[in-house]
C-alpha cells in the first residue's frame, strides 16, 4: 500500500525565526528541493496565509507547474502549503532545540488530490501517486539536509 502522508526532522543549528524566514521564503526552494526547480510568488505576494505561489517541478520525465497556496504562516513555528486546491500538503513545522531549531517537514497526499488524479489519470492514478509518494521518501531528507547546510553555512 502507498504511504500517503510522510514527515521526517532534522536538527539545525540555526534559531526557529531566523530558520522560518529562510524557509518561508518560497523563492529559495529550488535551492534545496530534488524535484521542485523554481517557486515564484504570485502578484508579488510573500508568506502569508492565503498568498498564492507557482513552484516548478522536474523529473525525468516531466516538467510541470503547480500553483500552491499558503495555509500556514506563523513566524518561527509553522509554513505550510496546498498544492492544486487541496490536492497534496506541505509543511515544515520548527520547534526550539536547544539554541537551535528541530525542523519537521511534512508532506501529505489528500483525498481531493486522489480523486483528482482517478479522474485525470484514469487506471494510471496509483501508480502516479505511488511515485509521488517514493518521491516524498526520498526528498524530504535530501530537501532537509540541503536547507540545514545553507541554514548552517549562513
Amino acid at each position: 500500500m502507498t504511504e500517503l502522508k510522510r514527515s521526517e526532522s532534522i536538527s539545525v543549528a540555526v534559531p526557529p525565526d531566523e530558520l522560518y524566514a529562510m524557509v518561508s521564503d518560497v523563492t529559495r526552494m529550488g535551492e534545496w528541493s530534488p524535484v521542485c526547480k523554481a517557486c515564484w510568488w504570485d502578484d508579488g505576494d510573500g508568506p502569508r496565509v492565503g498568498a498564492w505561489f507557482t513552484g516548478r517541478n522536474v523529473t525525468p520525465e516531466r516538467t510541470w507547474e503547480a500553483r500552491c497556496q499558503v495555509v500556514a504562516a506563523d513566524p518561527g513555528r509553522t509554513f505550510a502549503w496546498e498544492v492544486n486546491n487541496g490536492w497534496v500538503y506541505w509543511g515544515y513545522e520548527f520547534e526550539p532545540d536547544g539554541d537551535g531549531t528541530r525542523l519537521t517537514e511534512s508532506w501529505e497526499f489528500l483525498p481531493a488530490g486522489i480523486a483528482g488524479f482517478r479522474e485525470r489519470l484514469g487506471d494510471g492514478a496509483d501508480s502516479e501517486i505511488g511515485r509521488r509518494s517514493e518521491a516524498a521518501r526520498t526528498g524530504i531528507p535530501a530537501t532537509l539536509a540541503a536547507i540545514k547546510q545553507a541554514a548552517e553555512k549562513g
